[in-house]
């Protein structure tokens, strides 16, 4: 009888989906820790959340944890920000920033795998990965934010740029920071301890 943990390409196993589940769970509870700004676009707990899966899950199980979290929002289940869900939100203003966040997981999940599995032996090298990673994740998120805000408000990109991206810099750095800090500190942590066993991609 062939194991269902033998091979990448194997099908989701019951502790894949309760992980997969956590983070959906985890990355809604990050939502409702936001601060309300001017433009409407808040600053919110997710930007660091979605990446996290990516690092911790793997690129193929931290996506499909944030499109699974999206896909809720979506259905009208009160995962967003401000406990909101709907259409109405996922093509919104900030629409643009949720339909970005299964790019950005599986961003950070690619380059995550990649600075640990071939360049686990140089702390530097493995760790400018995992930053490009978080950076292009995070880049990612803005230009889709943005274009979404300037398309559905409608304004300028002058005007999307100082709504969408420049009040959230300093905090898109510290997250950044604390994601190099932590990310993959939590899963060799998990994986230790065996509770992640079979789970990484």
């Amino acid at each position: 009888m062939k194991s269902t943990t033998k091979s990448k390409g194997r099908l989701l196993t019951i502790a894949d989906l309760c992980y997969i589940a956590v983070f959906a769970a985890i990355i809604a509870v990050s939502a409702q820790t936001y601060i309300g700004m001017p433009f409407g676009v808040p600053i919110t707990l997710q930007t660091f959340a979605v990446p996290l899966a990516g690092i911790v899950l793997g690129p193929k199980k931290g996506t499909i944890a944030v499109l699974i979290y999206v896909l809720l929002g979506a259905v009208g289940a009160p995962v967003f920000s401000e406990f909101t869900g709907g259409m109405g939100r996922v093509f919104g203003p900030t629409g643009g920033f949720i339909l970005s966040f299964p790019l950005m997981a599986l961003i950070a999940g690619v380059c995550s795998d990649l600075a640990d599995r071939k360049y686990g032996n140089s702390k530097l090298i493995s760790s400018l990965w995992l930053t490009a990673g978080l950076v292009g994740g995070a880049t990612v998120n803005y230009i889709c934010g943005m274009a979404f805000y300037a398309f559905v408000m409608p304004s300028d990109l002058r005007t999307a740029f100082t709504a969408c991206v420049l009040p959230f810099i300093p905090t898109a750095i510290i997250k950044i920071v604390m994601l190099l800090m932590m990310g993959r500190a939590i899963k060799r942590a998990l994986a230790k301890s065996g509770v992640m066993r079979g789970v990484q991609d």
